[in-house]
């Protein structure tokens, strides 16, 4: 992907090829500004007026991961895939609310209950959605900064094809059409991993499946459908899955533990895509909605595998992409932390205590540094996010794993904390142009 670069009033330009970035380093023309995303910026005095040209942000929205991309002329110049933290906040405030309650139990159970004696704001939404939210939300401000972006695109709603054919289709034919087929269609890919449930096959065309035979009184319901490959779709016939499955009591209970749960990664997007929207709207920015549908139709006319950054370089109106890298920058949102200062065991009693002091040595957890170890039992180079020790041996959490007891002395900070950890995925250039869905 391309360099953002930035002039010596810190006025985005248009990135540039890392090839020239290298050159105009070496020539000592430009600094590195930060790492991630990889940014320089310029000192010679005719970069002022510079002409920048239209970049477009296109955002695909997702309930684990967002895919990012800046579009400039039909040219994919840079591209990310966010992955979200929602579902760790929400683990953790249900851990919290029950041992408070457990200790409101021990401690006070003379207390009278109370509830509903706070009232929420108009729009809100829990804390773990928001998160989604205020995580995208940041990282268009912060690309703002680093690239003239001049309008961005989301993905927001379904295709209806229904209503394009026929505007006055209402009722029965609209729920039973063709966007209950196609709805139908889309949620069991979901919420089956896009994989034959049986045998686990996924460059096979799929169908739809029922777990219980509707000739031994099986439904159409959602709770009642899977995706086969059509050999498994044939080999169970009529019969029920316990006895299809007879020889595969793993896979027999894994199915009947998948149709009990709720697809949640849905219910996450179609919440907050409104509230994200809106939000894009008050950047000032003009904002450009395409559907799923479209952006399925683009990908899949330029034969491009399914990933959440190629998703977003196709949301909207898109001719034909040129794509120069394939090697997106991996985000992962890891949070600022924890004002917790005791820490407790599961049963919610206090098992260690932490210091109010988050530096150490000039490091601060959360730091991504270099360390390169000269002698010891460590030698080598290790280069990941930071968790400091008020010993100054620090624990790096590389690629390949953590490493721990590192000493101070062999740290070089190359990224401040800023709640979130990087890495490139490195993926070949020939990518296998082909999805069977």
């Amino acid at each position: 992907m391309r360099v953002f670069a930035l002039d010596k009033n810190r006025k985005p330009l248009d990135p540039c090829h890392p090839a020239r970035a290298r050159i105009l380093l070496k020539q000592g023309r430009a600094k590195v500004l930060r790492r991630y995303p990889f940014t320089i910026i310029l000192g010679d005095l005719e970069i002022e007026n510079c002409v920048t040209h239209f970049h477009q942000l296109k955002i695909d929205p997702g309930a684990k991961t967002t895919g990012l991309a800046i579009v400039q002329n039909h040219r994919v110049v840079w591209a990310a895939e966010l992955t979200h933290r929602g579902f760790q906040i929400r683990d953790a405030l249900t851990s919290r609310r029950q041992m408070r309650r457990s200790r409101r139990n021990r401690k006070t159970r003379y207390r009278q209950p109370r509830f509903l004696n706070r009232k929420k704001p108009e729009g809100w939404l829990p804390p773990s959605l928001m998160s989604r939210v205020h995580n995208i939300l940041t990282w268009v401000k912060k690309l703002i900064r680093f690239c003239p972006i001049a309008g961005c695109s989301q993905e927001l709603v379904r295709f209806d094809t229904q209503k394009m054919q026929n505007p006055k289709i209402s009722g029965t034919d609209y729920q039973q059409g063709t966007l209950y087929g196609y709805e139908l269609r889309e949620y069991l890919l979901e919420k089956w991993h896009r994989t034959c449930a049986y045998c686990g096959a996924t460059a096979t065309p799929l169908e739809i499946e029922h777990i219980k035979p509707k000739s031994k009184g099986g439904s159409d319901r959602g709770s009642n459908l899977t995706i086969a490959c059509h050999s498994c779709n044939q080999a169970k016939g009529n019969q029920e899955i316990e006895q299809f499955l007879s020889n595969k009591p793993s896979i027999l209970k894994g199915i009947l533990s998948q149709t009990k749960r709720p697809l949640a990664d849905t219910a996450a997007v179609n919440t907050t895509r409104w509230k994200l929207y809106n939000e894009l709207k008050s950047t000032g920015l003009s904002v450009e909605v395409g559907s799923g549908g479209l952006t399925k139709y683009n990908r899949c006319r330029q034969n491009f595998p399914k990933t959440h950054w190629l998703d977003a370089a196709n949301v909207g109106s898109v001719e034909t992409l040129y794509v120069e890298d394939y090697q997106p920058l991996l985000i992962t949102a890891k949070g600022h932390g924890t004002r917790q200062i005791c820490r407790t065991d599961k049963f919610g009693f206090p098992k260690r205590h932490c210091s109010r002091i988050k530096i150490h040595k000039g490091f601060q957890t959360g730091d991504i540094a270099k360390a390169i170890v000269t002698k010891g039992k460590k030698i080598g180079t290790y280069v990941g996010r930071v968790a400091t020790r008020a010993t100054g041996y620090f624990n790096i959490s590389t690629n390949n794993g953590l490493v721990q007891g590192i000493s101070h002395r062999y740290c070089q900070a190359i990224h401040r904390k800023d709640g979130y950890s990087y890495q490139f995925h490195r993926a070949s250039r020939c990518y296998p142009f082909s999805s069977p869905l």
